[in-house]
């Protein structure tokens, strides 16, 4: 199944089971062909709701959009800012947006919540934890953590040098780990602060995923996906990265996963999955074209798009 936008995918989300794609137009579309216009802007991030029905993006035009098939609704509406990065807690019925150097907190069931966290810089991407109790931001400087719903509060601040763009926490809530302006990740054991370099990419690591509950992390940045083991307490400490479907003809530019499956975005528009047990790299999308710039993986299928607005769906084997 193919479909052509004529914007940039910006985000994917599985809704009810079926691909929502975020657009750079301010579109969210649906694969059975609904669509509505969110935004009077471009989509920068995009979440799925708490509820499992409908989408939560945020744009350039400082609104934060629930859009279901039937219907939109504004959740927030911040006046000439740009709300680019998302999380919602599936656990806590919680969503976490970002314009500026503020965090904000909003309660999907109570419209009258609200928690605003301030930085010294740009908040530039957002994670909760698996209970949906604590966020974690990544800014220049690290990881700042915070407990959702508590009003007046310090962080805990995970530090490292540098400007940090994205972050994810392990299933378990032990580790977090940022992708960074460099050609880095940087980790961290929420326990002591330890913390870990992982380094060695060709180029920026735009997308990380961890997968097998918690298992392995996947990465974008390199000619291959490049995995971290997080076995052992220690996560990848001291441990070498190895790589699956290494191409010297082509950079990875997204990776998603669910449970054992993993998919990977190429820079030449191609697209692949496998299992982790195998390995053995099933093409999805093997002919060329602009970057992937979206992806996403649930119950057996992948959703991707480009930056020229080409986009697909695939079932995947078990």
């Amino acid at each position: 199944m193919s479909f052509s936008f004529d914007a940039f995918v910006t985000d994917i989300v599985f809704d009810g089971g079926q691909a929502a794609f975020a657009l750079g137009d301010g579109r969210v579309c649906w694969e059975d062909g609904a669509a509505h216009a969110a935004h009077d802007g471009a989509v920068l991030a995009a979440a799925a709701h708490a509820s499992g029905s409908g989408v939560i993006t945020g744009g350039d035009d400082g609104r934060l959009v629930w859009s279901r098939p039937g219907a939109t609704e504004i959740l927030a509406e911040l006046p000439n800012a740009w709300i680019d990065a998302v999380a919602v807690g599936a656990a806590s019925g919680l969503v976490a947006f970002a314009a500026g150097r503020n965090l904000h907190v909003r309660d999907l069931a109570d419209p009258k919540f609200e928690r605003r966290f301030a930085h010294e810089k740009t908040v530039a991407g957002l994670a909760f934890d698996a209970k949906g109790r604590r966020i974690a931001s990544a800014t220049y400087g690290g990881v700042a953590l915070w407990w959702a719903k508590i009003a007046d509060q310090k962080p805990v601040m995970m530090r490292w040098a540098g400007s940090h763009v994205a972050t994810a926490f392990s299933p378990d809530g032990r580790f977090v780990v940022s992708s960074m302006q460099e050609n880095a990740l940087h980790g961290w054991r929420i326990s002591d602060s330890r913390d870990m370099r992982m380094g060695g990419y060709p180029s920026k690591v735009k997308s990380i995923a961890f997968l097998d509950g918690g298992a392995w992390l996947a990465t974008a940045g390199a000619n291959g996906v490049v995995l971290w083991s997080f076995t052992s307490a220690d996560g990848p400490m001291g441990k070498q990265a190895t790589e699956i479907g290494f191409d010297d003809t082509a950079l990875v530019t997204r990776v998603a996963g669910d449970g054992t499956t993993l998919a990977a975005g190429l820079d030449d528009g191609r697209v692949w999955a496998c299992d982790l047990a195998s390995q053995v790299l099933r093409p999805l999308k093997a002919e060329k074209g602009a970057p992937v710039s979206a992806l996403a993986v649930h119950a057996g299928r992948v959703a991707w798009g480009d930056e020229a607005g080409e986009a697909g769906v695939a079932e995947v084997s078990a």
